[in-house]
């Protein structure tokens, strides 16, 4: 088991694990027994940012329907619509190495497809985290969200970020919440 952080807190990825060079950047969620007529559909996204904390353009968004970065640097392994099952939902994998200089900040954000249209939002989610796992798939660092009420009613969230300063990469607990179920909101915002 990793190192658990709390919102706010952040790891050194590379002093942890010194010869690192890929993370996979996974996020798991059950639904409460809250019954909203549907299953619940998080979506897993990426944002690759550049020093002015923008995306170059928007093949730098990763998700389902853009699985990879142009560089190949950053991949999406595929939506997952329920949550079913045990262990990561979905995953993200990103070649550190093989990210341009040009990106300093890799950030991930988590929606309910259609959150505000089924009255579904965070609250109603149990056991939601995110995890960074080395090649091996040790894990290396846990965030979780569920448990804490204060997610209520927000139904898109910035989960983490790794952020790459002075050559080392670091994985940041944000836990930054929106109660927008679009992922246009933090295009907006990143663009």
């Amino acid at each position: 088991m990793g190192i658990n952080l709390s919102k706010g807190e952040r790891i050194n990825l590379s002093k942890e694990a010194p010869s690192l060079k890929k993370v996979g950047v996974g996020l798991g969620w059950d639904t409460n027994t809250t019954d909203t007529g549907t299953d619940f559909d998080l979506d897993a996204s990426v944002f690759m940012l550049g020093a002015d904390g923008k995306i170059p353009n928007e093949k730098n968004f990763i998700f389902y329907n853009n699985l990879s970065s142009p560089d190949g640097g950053v991949k999406h392994t595929g939506d997952n619509l329920t949550g079913a099952g045990d262990g990561d939902d979905e995953q993200i994998i990103v070649k550190l190495n093989d990210l341009s200089t040009q990106y300093q900040k890799v950030i991930f954000v988590v929606q309910i497809y259609k959150g505000v249209e089924n009255k579904q939002h965070f609250g109603q989610v149990k056991n939601a985290f995110i995890r960074a796992v080395d090649a091996t798939g040790k894990e290396m660092v846990r965030f979780n969200l569920s448990g804490t009420g204060q997610y209520d009613n927000q139904r898109s969230l910035l989960f983490a970020e790794l952020v790459r300063e002075a050559g080392d990469w670091k994985f940041n607990a944000v836990g930054s919440a929106s109660p927008s179920d679009s992922f246009v909101e933090w295009l907006k915002q990143y663009s």
